[in-house]
């Protein structure tokens, strides 16, 4: 009987548990704080320790407002928004089944992509609220650092962490590296024969 490419491990399937938790307690954050913001409308005019200031803001358009003005790119965004979603989730249950801290980073990345979507399509915009000094990159949300800090943290597990990674930090998990690939070139063989 040939094994599914989707069958999940018993550890595998807690973890996937694990990342659904934390998807949905960052997503639930993202939603309440947004709409909070919203509701008060707030409005700070100096910067609390010097680096977050409140202030709530409207963004039609994708990050740094870009295509605000331009509703058939901001569908076409929305549209592209989705297929990504999928495919996070996709890549979530195939690729990156047995790397656990690479699907967490996935998980953190849709509660963001999500968080934006749900915005954008009930509201018409994204809620934005935290206008963070040493950046001066303009007002953002939770979701925006979900998606940012995600996709950081899976670019750098993919190139260096777990013996599946492109640059294996530890000596380990090269040399852990290196039997899976003589695993794979000895099926290889075998199927050729």
């Amino acid at each position: 009987m040939k094994k599914s490419k989707f069958r999940l491990t018993d550890q595998q399937k807690l973890f996937a548990a694990i990342a659904g938790i934390v998807f949905l307690v960052l997503l639930f954050v993202d939603q309440i704080t947004k709409a909070a913001a919203e509701a008060s409308q707030i409005n700070q005019s100096d910067y609390f320790l010097g680096i977050i200031k409140l202030t709530y803001a409207e963004n039609p358009g994708m990050a740094f407002s870009l295509f605000a003005q331009n509703y058939t790119a901001m569908v076409i965004i929305t549209i592209l928004t989705v297929f990504m979603i999928i495919g996070i989730a996709v890549l979530f249950f195939t690729l990156f089944k047995k790397n656990p801290p690479a699907q967490m980073c996935l998980a953190i990345i849709e509660a963001g992509a999500i968080g934006n979507l749900i915005d954008r399509l009930y509201f018409g915009h994204v809620r934005d609220f935290l206008d963070i000094s040493p950046l001066h990159f303009g007002v953002c949300n939770p979701a925006d650092f979900y998606i940012t800090v995600g996709a950081v943290a899976l670019v750098f597990i993919i190139l260096f962490i777990g013996s599946s990674s492109m640059f294996p930090l530890k000596k380990s998990w090269r040399e852990e590296a290196k039997l899976l690939e003589a695993e794979k070139e000895e099926k290889k063989k075998n199927r050729h024969d």
